[in-house]
């Protein structure tokens, strides 16, 4: 894409999916914001096709929680949104996540899960960086997660 096309400090991306096909170097920072503790997940996440259409997202590496290091592996589904270029995510088994429109290079989609509510901010740094933040309210969860994706070539 032409970077003469970058707005507000975003990459726009015409079609979601396209964009995320592929693998990339995952680096999560998971802050507590209630208790100040600090956990690292590293890995990396793979977009494959999803049968009928879509991706599937396959991501596993290492979390690290107060000095513990564990494997750690999420699954979702990416599949075509309701208009051109976007993204409808559901989890592994089929339960609605969020929507994810990056036609202007960034997008704010919540989630709310049972009495927390996920507050998502996805933007595209580049063709091959983006970055994702969520912040997590409620009476179970005080946290900001905060991810970096690479594009691995």
């Amino acid at each position: 894409m032409d970077r003469g096309l970058r707005t507000g400090g975003w990459w726009p991306v015409p079609d979601v999916l396209a964009h995320l096909a592929g693998r990339w170097r995952v680096e999560r920072v998971v802050r507590d914001l209630a208790s100040g503790a600090e956990g690292r997940f590293e890995g990396a996440t793979v977009f494959s096709p999803w049968p009928g259409g879509g991706l599937l997202h396959e991501e596993s590496g290492m979390f690290t929680w107060q000095g513990v290091a564990r494997p750690a592996e999420r699954t979702l589904r990416f599949l075509p949104g309701g208009s051109p270029g976007t993204a409808e995510v559901r989890f592994a088994d089929g339960r609605p996540f969020h929507d994810l429109d990056l036609t202007t290079g960034r997008h704010v989609a919540d989630h709310p899960c049972s009495a927390d509510l996920y507050r998502g901010e996805f933007t595209v740094l580049d063709g091959d960086r983006r970055r994702t933040v969520w912040r997590v309210c409620g009476p179970a969860k005080d946290l900001v997660l905060t991810t970096g994706y690479a594009r691995v070539r």
